[in-house]
């Protein structure tokens, strides 16, 4: 493994779970474009890999991500975002079908912060704290966070911490819904497990389907969601995996989904 490459973990703890390790703790885990790279390929990777069906992100147990690199930022050349790479591979978390857990311990700060909100669920440990502070070095979020805060957190608590650049803590993320659940600290990576296994355990093409229909509320109309809900719902009754689930109830037995 190169120098390059361990700046990111990639581990199979379980059947059907991927756990991706931010591993750059002398700098708290800063996303630079190479491990932003890592990320956005490992992801890619697992889109296509039929024995993936859910993934975990951690920094580990002291710290989530603080922030872009900043040496990165210093030196990097003033060109528009489309020749940015760093856009191309966060598309790649983006758009991955499959369920994402975040497992947040410590700071999750500017990248670190948009990365957890493009989790589909985040796990805070106790300790953790939330913030979006880009306005201190000049400039703004750029991945994501001036667009999702507000539609997680809801427009005051968003103006409040990019405007200000103050952290939040870890009860505070969950009483905004900016994490599903807070922890104490020395379970967050553990609990995120559990629940992978869980959503591991469930049928593949429902998960997808369910997915991106609630993604699907952030980007249209309710009757324009509740119709692509009708046909998403409509589309998985011919599958095998939903008559494995349905006969799996009736005789009492765990089912075997197959994702077909």
């Amino acid at each position: 493994m190169t120098e390059e490459a361990k700046d990111l973990i990639i581990a199979r703890p379980g059947d059907g779970i991927l756990l991706l390790t931010l591993n750059r703790p002398k700098v708290r885990n800063a996303l630079n474009t190479n491990l932003v790279r890592l990320i956005g390929e490992a992801v890619r990777d697992a889109a296509t890999d039929e024995s993936v069906r859910c993934v975990v992100v951690t920094g580990g147990p002291d710290v989530f991500a603080a922030g872009a690199d900043i040496n990165e930022l210093r030196i990097r050349p003033l060109h528009g975002p489309g020749n940015d790479e760093r856009f191309q591979h966060w598309e790649s978390v983006q758009r991955f079908p499959k369920p994402i857990v975040a497992a947040v311990n410590g700071y999750a700060l500017g990248g670190g912060c948009e990365l957890a909100m493009l989790a589909d669920i985040a796990i805070a440990g106790d300790t953790a704290k939330f913030g979006l502070p880009e306005l201190r070095l000049g400039i703004i979020p750029g991945l994501g966070g001036t667009q999702r805060l507000v539609r997680v957190a809801g427009k005051a608590m968003a103006m409040k911490m990019i405007l200000s650049s103050e952290f939040i803590d870890a009860p505070s993320a969950h009483a905004c819904g900016l994490v599903a659940e807070v922890v104490p600290a020395a379970t967050t990576i553990g609990r995120a497990l559990e629940l992978a296994r869980k959503i591991a355990d469930q049928p593949p093409l429902a998960i997808r389907m369910a997915k991106q229909s609630v993604l699907a509320a952030y980007e249209t109309t309710l009757s324009q969601g509740l119709h692509f809900e009708r046909n998403t719902s409509l589309s998985l009754y011919p599958t095998e995996d939903k008559a494995e689930g349905i006969a799996a109830f009736l005789e009492k037995r765990k089912p075997s989904f197959k994702g077909r």
